[in-house]
């Protein structure tokens, strides 16, 4: 309840501010919109023979504020669009209103002062160290969000085998839980099994926006090391998108995204996806032949207990345009996936009846509306609950080799007594988890402007194993509850020169319940911190950007963390908060020589000195589970930078090249006087150096409006070690993660200006042995081909 009197009370307190801060002025405001209802953001508009102007912001939405009575000219530029001009009369003290419909326009746009950009170049342009990726570009690709992830400067999707395995994201030395994803702005913290970034194919996403280190307020969580924001299809157009892909491993993925808004102001929207795949890929392993005796050969063997299958829909319905709101959709997620399970945390442990089983069942409402209330005032906000169930399942009294041979029946006193190959259970269990947040900005005049942000999030695990109905303990409840609220400062100088100043606040409450010999023990723990940072950026002209970016965050333990994921994470409720010390500065360059030639660049610079930082570790050698723990101290400094060509619309080419280095800062261990033996030690099984190159080139194919492109990815990660480089014996070899090399290759060829699509893609040409973590190897040599049907706007 603290919580939330809290959060009521610092939205009041916030909106009667806003409320008295504004006082009685003449302004011009409006927005922009193509031919087909999509908003067009970046544009310029000015009145003729003044210094007053703006720019439309994502939602196509400006205003001019401070306006005197008088008639005006106003201009409207945008690159790509017909510049446009309106006569019009301001009246003192009533907002004047302006809707303008642009109309798309191949001329020479050189002669405009201020060039309109798209808003994913907007996106990049904000002073955190962010890098936007237009998601568009790549719909006809078989890309879900995670490969398109793995080609970012700063980032490393490891994962744990092919279509469907577990993922684990780093970010500049960050990994897993802290680092945050969110869709349009909404975490998804508790979206549960069926909903993850590798089976999430990329056309749901219109761009994805990375943010490495800082992270806006606007965006309410507790990222320790960043945040991936994956934006959504928000036009008003209407649209159709199919396509089918089959592939290497019997691997199906369908998509079907379809959106229609009538001139009344009645919107839906529907994506649904699936995906399925045998995931019996090739690999190089250790056969065990004879449990008794242990004796063991490296051979090669296909998986044979790995198919993956998942089904997702997501509907929305409600308004737009409306004088109460511009946007109000109510909706529900609903899926499902269903895992074989092949492999522990090791390519040792072999599983041949292993599952895990889940579904999502979320409604969810959204809300915003530009001016509520008052002027300048726009509001955000959404909520959501998952009332979806999760199950691990292991019941067979077996164990497999690699070759899906039983190597071991019957029952003596050992782990497997009660039969199951880790573990015999049937746990089922509802994470019954809510999520609500809000968001608010006001913009007081051109150079001010202010956000608020509240997050709230429930969560409260309970479930029962029908094998063992007598266990008390696993129908216990376990139960968090986390707050965050963010309030945000930006002075806008100039259009050369904008910071941004925050303060976030951070609460949670987390009880776990045990009963031992009928006896119930409640054990709880309860946070709160306040973090703080600043964001500022200076454009030198109009193509050299500079960037610089501080704060001191708090990341939260997170429920999987606290309770287990029941699989291969163990509980540890005695976890602490981390907290890092972030510094970002950066510097991005664009150039353009001539008409036919651009150069661009972004490097960044990083520290960040972590505290309690938490990473997994192996607990138990014979089942090789994880259990997350606090590591008191880490430090890391290093770089990343991004380097792209482009020759007109034929040929373009780039590379990433990211270095982390992440080192242990814990001297003492607990209260020990000795000095550890890995302090300053770099952190075990944690890339440090990778990058990616590209190339692509493009013809023009038959008749005008058909496109034909060739293009070719290499992706290479260098060696590190498995554990701690001061331990072990390098005269007897030390367990290492090998330098990698992998080749990718895509031919796609468009017709009809988009409308009908056709792909193929080819992975890890070179057929080598690829890992993302030690020893789980990633899929061999595969092809896919894909069909894609897009139609837009012509349902009315």
């Amino acid at each position: 309840m603290q919580i939330k009197n809290f959060l009521l009370l610092g939205m009041l307190c916030t909106y009667v501010f806003f409320t008295k801060a504004q006082s009685p002025a003449t302004s011009i405001s409006g927005t922009l919109k193509n031919s087909v209802g999509e908003a067009v953001a970046s544009a310029t508009i000015k009145l003729q023979n003044t210094y007053q102007g703006s720019t439309s912001d994502h939602n196509g939405f400006f205003r001019i504020s401070n306006v005197k009575p008088g008639t005006y000219i106003v201009l409207v530029n945008s690159l790509g669009f017909a510049p446009q001009k309106r006569q019009v009369i301001v009246v003192s003290n009533q907002e004047l209103k302006l809707n303008f419909s642009l109309t798309e326009s191949s001329q020479d746009m050189e002669m405009v002062n201020v060039i309109g950009r798209t808003a994913t170049q907007e996106s990049n342009r904000q002073a955190y160290n962010v890098t936007a990726i237009d998601a568009k570009k790549l719909h006809n690709t078989t890309l879900d969000l995670s490969h398109v992830l793995d080609k970012v400067s700063g980032i490393r999707v490891r994962e744990s085998g092919g279509v469907g395995s577990s993922v684990n994201l780093s970010l500049n030395g960050f990994t897993g839980r802290q680092v945050k994803f969110f869709i349009d702005g909404v975490p998804m913290d508790n979206f549960g099994s069926s909903f993850q970034i590798n089976n999430i194919p990329v056309n749901l996403a219109d761009r994805i926006e990375v943010y490495k280190g800082v992270v806006p307020i606007s965006l309410g969580a507790d990222a320790l090391g960043g945040a991936i924001n994956i934006i959504t299809n928000k036009g008003l157009n209407n649209y159709l998108d199919l396509s089918y892909s089959y592939g290497s491993f019997n691997t199906h993925r369908t998509n079907v995204n379809a959106g229609f808004t009538s001139k009344s102001g009645f919107t839906m929207q529907l994506n649904a996806f699936q995906n399925y795949s045998d995931n019996n890929y090739r690999v190089y392993v250790p056969i065990v032949e004879d449990l008794i005796s242990g004796k063991t050969s490296l051979g090669w063997a296909n998986r044979f207990h790995d198919t993956y299958q998942n089904e997702t829909i997501i509907a929305n319905v409600g308004v737009v345009n409306k004088k109460y709101a511009d946007r109000l959709t109510v909706g529900v997620t609903l899926g499902q996936n269903d895992a074989d399970v092949q492999t522990g945390n090791r390519m040792f442990d072999v599983y041949g009846g292993r599952k895990r089983k889940g579904n999502i069942i979320m409604p969810s409402l959204k809300y915003s509306k530009n001016d509520l209330f008052t002027k300048g005032l726009d509001i955000n906000l959404s909520a959501n609950y998952n009332l979806g169930e999760e199950q691990t399942i292991d019941t067979l009294n077996k164990l497999f080799n690699w070759r899906g041979e039983s190597i071991y029946k019957g029952t003596y006193p050992d782990r497997w007594s009660l039969g199951g190959e880790r573990g015999r259970t049937l746990y089922k269990y509802r994470n019954n988890n809510g999520l609500a947040n809000l968001n608010s900005t006001y913009k007081l005049n051109e150079r001010h402007s202010f956000v608020l942000n509240g997050m709230y999030s429930t969560f409260n695990r309970e479930g029962s194993d029908e094998l063992i109905p007598e266990d008390e303990n696993l129908k216990q409840p376990r139960k968090t509850q986390k707050a965050i609220l963010g309030i945000g400062y930006r002075f806008e100088a100039s259009v050369k020169w904008n910071t941004t100043l925050f303060v976030k606040k951070y609460f949670q409450n987390n009880t776990t319940f045990q009963v031992v010999e009928k006896i119930y023990y409640t054990q709880k723990s309860n946070f709160q911190f306040t973090g703080y940072g600043v964001a500022s950026t200076y454009f030198l002209n109009a193509g050299l950007q500079l960037k610089a970016s501080y704060e001191k965050s708090y990341r939260l333990p997170e429920n999987e963390e606290l309770f287990g994921d029941v699989g291969n994470v163990d509980p540890n409720f005695n976890l602490k908060p981390e907290s890092s010390d972030n510094l970002n500065l950066g510097i991005a360059y664009s150039y353009r020589i001539n008409k036919d030639h651009h150069l661009g660049f972004d490097g960044n610079f990083i520290y960040r000195f972590a505290k309690d930082f938490i990473r997994p570790v192996v607990t138990t050698i014979g089942t090789a589970q994880l259990r997350n723990g606090n590591l008191r101290d880490v430090i890391n400094n290093g770089f990343d930078t991004d380097i792209r060509y482009s020759y007109k619309r034929l040929f373009n080419a780039g590379f990433n090249v990211t270095y982390q280095n992440i080192r242990n800062n814990t001297k003492y261990e607990g209260s020990s006087t000795t000095v550890s033996p890995v302090y300053k030690d770099r952190m075990p099984n944690m890339p440090f150096l990778f990058g990616n190159a590209n190339a692509a080139v493009f013809f023009n194919a038959g008749r005008q409006g058909n496109t034909l492109s060739v293009g070719y990815n290499l992706l290479y990660v260098h060696a590190f070690y498995l554990r701690w480089p001061s331990q072990g014996d390098s005269a007897l070899g030390k367990d290492d993660v090998p330098t990698q090399f992998g080749h990718d290759a895509n031919i796609t060829y468009t017709l009809a200006k988009g409308k009908y699509n056709l792909a193929l893609e080819g992975r890890n040409l070179a057929n080598n042995i690829l890992y993302d973590n030690f020893s789980l190897q990633k899929p061999s040599r595969s092809f896919n081909l894909k069909i894609r049907y897009f139609l837009s706007n012509k349902f009315n």
